[in-house]
Parts: C-alpha cells; sequence; structure tokens
C-alpha cells in the first residue's frame, strides 16, 4: 500500500494565470502590477504566480512569496494555498513547516480543496503540527467531499489500514474508486490491490489487472511492476514473459528498487531472454544503490563467486553486509561463510556463528544445519550436543537432508542427548528418500540390524543398492555380500562378484577376500565375462535384477 503522498504544487493549484505567448505575458504583468500595486488581492496574487512561473518577467520566488503574502493577508484563500507551499518547500523563504501549516489551515477554513488535503497529509505526517489522525481524517473528508482525487485516495488508505477511524475495506475501496475513476493513478494501484488481495471485494485478478493497467499506462511506477509480475507468473493473463519485461523495464527505468532487481533475475537466469551476467550485474547493482536488500545479496555472490566480475572478496562482505543490516538472512548466512572461511576478512568463528544465527532465526535452513554443526563439533561456541539437536531439527522440518541425516546421527549415539532408535531411523528415511547417500546406508543397516525397525533384508538390500549405485563403498560391499549369501534376494555369486568387485575400488576393507569368495562360485567363463564387463566400463554396473 502506497504512503501518504507530499505535497505538490503545480499551475492548476498555484494560480489562474491567463495562457498567452511570451509578448502577451509582458503587456499583462504589466497591468497585473499595476492593479496589484494598487491592492487588488486577486491582481497581487496573479502577480505572485507570474513570479513563481517567469511569465513576463523574471523568475523570483522570493517577488512571488511577497505578492503571494500580501493577497494572503487579505485574505485570499488561493495565495495562502500558494504561500504555504512555498514555506513548506522552502521556496523563496525558508523553510517552515509550522507557518505552511498555519497558511493552509487559514486557506482550507474557507473550504479550498488543496489546501485541505495539504492539512490533511501534514496532520498525517506530523509535520508542522503534532501528529493527529483524527484531524487528518477531518481535512482529507473535506477534501474528499470536494472530489479531490488525492484526498479521496488517502481516506480510502485511512480506512484501509484503520488509522484514525475504525478499518473497513468496503468503505476503502469506495474511496478509491471514487479517486480511480477521475484517473488518479495511486488510487487505481490501491484498487487493483484490493481486487488482488481480495479485501472488501471478491478476489477477481482480472480486475486487479485492468486497474494495475489503467495505473501504469498513467506511469505509475508500482503498477507497472505488479502488472510485470502477473505476466511474469500468468495470474490473471496468460503467462507473457515479454509483457512482464517489457513493464519491469519501464518501471526500472523510473527507479523502481524491485523491477531493477527482477529484470537483474531475468538476465541472469536468461528467462524470456538470452542469459546476460553483464545486464543483470547493471540491474542488480542499481536497485543494490537504492538498497535493495536482495539485490545488494546477488550483487555480494557475484564478487564472492566471481561471476561477470573479477572475484573480490572485500566487495562481497560490503555488499552482503549492507544486506545482511537490513535483515536479508541469506546475506547474513553468506557473510557467516565469509568468517567461518576468512575470505575477505580474518578467520573468525564466533562472528561467523553470530551471522549464522541471525540467519537461522529467520528460518534459513542452511544457516540452521551449520549452526547445529557448530554446536555439535563446538566451532565458535562451546560444544552442546543438545543445542545441535535443536538447530538440526529446525533445519530437518524444512526438509533438508543434510540435517535429516545428521538428526538420525545424533538420536542414534547411545551418549548423545536424546537416544532414540526409533527417531533416528525416522529421520534416516526422510534423508534418504531425498537421494542422500549416507541416509540410504544408514537406513539399511537398521534393516538390516532390526535396530529401530523391524528386520527386514530385501528392504535393507533395496537401501543399501540405492546408496551403492551412488558410489558408496561399504554399501557396495554389504550389497556384494547379501548376493552372496542369499539375504533379501536370492543368491547370485555373479551379481555378488560386480558389486563385490566396485566395492574393492572404492577401498572398502574385506572386499578383496569376498570377491575371491564369490570368484570361486561361478564357472570360467562366465567369471571371464564379468572380468571383461570389469575392465570395460569406466563405472562397473550391476547385472539387472
Amino acid at each position: 500500500m502506497q504512503k501518504f503522498p507530499a505535497a505538490e504544487a503545480d499551475a492548476a493549484d498555484a494560480g489562474n494565470g491567463p495562457g498567452k505567448d511570451a509578448g502577451g505575458y509582458t503587456a499583462e504583468y504589466l497591468r497585473v502590477k499595476d492593479l496589484a500595486e494598487r491592492g487588488v488581492a486577486n491582481a497581487q496574487h496573479s502577480l505572485g504566480f507570474m513570479y513563481f512561473n517567469g511569465q513576463g518577467v523574471a523568475q523570483s520566488y522570493e517577488l512571488a512569496v511577497a505578492w503571494y503574502r500580501q493577497a494572503a493577508n487579505a485574505g485570499l484563500e488561493h495565495a495562502q494555498y500558494n504561500l504555504g507551499v512555498m514555506c513548506q518547500k522552502g521556496q523563496g523563504v525558508e523553510q517552515d513547516l509550522a507557518e505552511a501549516a498555519r497558511w493552509y489551515q487559514l486557506s482550507a477554513e474557507q473550504g479550498y480543496a488543496a489546501a485541505q488535503y495539504n492539512l490533511g497529509w501534514m496532520y498525517a505526517k506530523g509535520q508542522g503540527v503534532a501528529a493527529d489522525t483524527q484531524r487528518a481524517m477531518h481535512w482529507f473528508s473535506k477534501a474528499a467531499e470536494q472530489g479531490d482525487a488525492g484526498a479521496q485516495n488517502n481516506l480510502g488508505m485511512m480506512y484501509d489500514t484503520g488509522k484514525g477511524v475504525p478499518q473497513d475495506f468496503r468503505q476503502a475501496i469506495m474511496w478509491y474508486r471514487r479517486a480511480a475513476e477521475q484517473g488518479y493513478a495511486r488510487a487505481q494501484f490501491n484498487l487493483g490491490l484490493r481486487y488482488d488481495n481480495g479485501q472488501g471485494v471478491a478476489r477477481d485478478p482480472h480486475q486487479a489487472m485492468s486497474w494495475y493497467r489503467k495505473a501504469a499506462n498513467q506511469g505509475y511506477a508500482p503498477a507497472q511492476f505488479n502488472l510485470a509480475l502477473r505476466y511474469d507468473k500468468g495470474d490473471g493473463v496468460p503467462q507473457d514473459s515479454q509483457q512482464a519485461i517489457q513493464w519491469y523495464r519501464c518501471a526500472a527505468e523510473q527507479g523502481h528498487a524491485s523491477s531493477q532487481f527482477n529484470l537483474g533475475l531475468i538476465h541472469d537466469n536468461g528467462q524470456g531472454v538470452p542469459r546476460d551476467e553483464q545486464k543483470a550485474l547493471h540491474w542488480y547493482r542499481k536497485a543494490a544503490d537504492q538498497g535493495h536488500a536482495a539485490a545488494q545479496n546477488n550483487l555480494g555472490l557475484r564478487y564472492d563467486h566471481g561471476q561477470g566480475v573479477a572475484q573480490d572478496f572485500e566487495r562481497a562482505r560490503h555488499w552482503y553486509r549492507l544486506s545482511a543490516e537490513q535483515g536479508h538472512a541469506a546475506a547474513q548466512y553468506h557473510l557467516g561463510l565469509l568468517y567461518d572461511n576468512g575470505h575477505g576478512v580474518a578467520q573468525d568463528a564466533q562472528e561467523a556463528v553470530f551471522w549464522y544465527r541471525k540467519a537461522a532465526d529467520q528460518g534459513h535452513l542452511r544457516a540452521q544445519f551449520d549452526l547445529g554443526l557448530r554446536y555439535e563439533t563446538g566451532g565458535g561456541v562451546p560444544r552442546d550436543h543438545r543445542m545441535a539437536l535443536g538447530w538440526y531439527r529446525k533445519a530437518a522440518e524444512q526438509d533438508y537432508a543434510a540435517a535429516q541425516y545428521m538428526l538420525g546421527q545424533l538420536l542414534d549415539r547411545d551418549d548423545g542427548p536424546a537416544p532414540d532408535a526409533l527417531q533416528a531411523a525416522h529421520w534416516y528415511r526422510k534423508a534418504a528418500g531425498q537421494g542422500h547417500t549416507l541416509a540410504q546406508f544408514a537406513l539399511a543397516l537398521r534393516y538390516d540390524t532390526g535396530q529401530g525397525v523391524a528386520r527386514d533384508y530385501a528392504e535393507a538390500l533395496a537401501w543399501y543398492r540405492k546408496a551403492a549405485e551412488q558410489g558408496h563403498a561399504r554399501a557396495q560391499l554389504n550389497v556384494g555380500l547379501m548376493y552372496l549369501s542369499g539375504q533379501g534376494a536370492p543368491a547370485d555369486p555373479a551379481q555378488a562378484w560386480l558389486w563385490l568387485g566396485m566395492a574393492e575400488r572404492g577401498g572398502a576393507p574385506g572386499a578383496a577376500k569376498y570377491l575371491r569368495a564369490a570368484a570361486d562360485r561361478i564357472d570360467a567363463p562366465q567369471l571371464q565375462l564379468l572380468r571383461e564387463r570389469m575392465e570395460a566400463a569406466p563405472a562397473i554396473l550391476p547385472l539387472p535384477v
């Protein structure tokens, strides 16, 4: 949701000067100056306007203030408003927000809608007056009832957020719609958000798109960004990478940081465009320079790994820290890694743990896992297996296979903080199901020995084989032994010989002895074929089962 916009003065609000060519303005200036010097308030206001805009005379904010003041003192509400704007902005006079609020008040009390709007804004923000949401509501309401679109939008925001009034999404939508139907871009955007989120109305992605598009076509960057997101995701419209890129670029070129970041991602990943590291870096840097935390993290990664730039750990640390200090979990983790490894900084285990903890507290699973490792090994913190167990569990519950395996290992230990064979097997199974080799081997052992599960040789063989197929030498040895002895499957000396051969290559202790035992059970011609197969294959492939 957008914040209350700052007051802006433009020609329409600053006066009613007639439209003339340069010569006409000069003649008009002389006529108005004569009337102003005779004390005609409207002429004094018009003369101030001419000095403000340099129409028929050299521009002078100081003289504009002087003539606005004379008209304002005569009670002319337009002049009071314009004098308030100049006091607020410090144009032709020292900035004085309290004085600006005083002039807005005088003008607002005469029913001047623009002054009512600006006075409401000052009460909303506490500028020149004590913050007072009730008074802000009062003045926004006054201006809104006169059709001021900015006030209608802000009134909608107050109902939306419950500031100064009980929260009421229906009232918010009513005021947003009134402003939006006048073409007010912020209100069109805010109305689009309500349809997007289904607050106060039934969620309707098509209506959301319609209002976003109206605001986007007026150049409103947040609407252009949201429109791009919908095309990017295919939400409310058919997915269209080119449309997404077009709208991201429109917003990015206006300095919209999230659009710049998303354009960086698009060029980084080659989504709808050829992959281009330099363009990705360009947009990441644009967003990072505006303080976009995710862009700062990604820029840090590029310097950390030398992607598109020369590797530079000090620059990586600079960008990681900027992002990490904004609370970006991934940057906190990456900064911790730099301290852990001594890249660009003196190696410092305690500082690494400090940043890991920051990230882990936000649910960053790699940080939770690494923090578990630190507590298990005593790296940068006192060794504490109970704390290790807690951090492993947090990462394991996010389906991080390495943490599930380490959690199983701690639960498996008789000297661990909470031995539990059943739970150990549970976490091994979770990790094994994700392809974690050590977990597959550990689970196979449980089925082989009946620890934490009912003994089941067929299940043991299945899990040993999964680990063996990923090159685990001890699993290859056990698969060979099970085929040799007929445990979990019919005895098959040929299968046994192949798996034991792999185990021997992998350095599994005892494999050579069992390999000879398997060879003794195979006739010479078949053994010769098996040897030829082993010699020809860079990695031994088992026979079909």
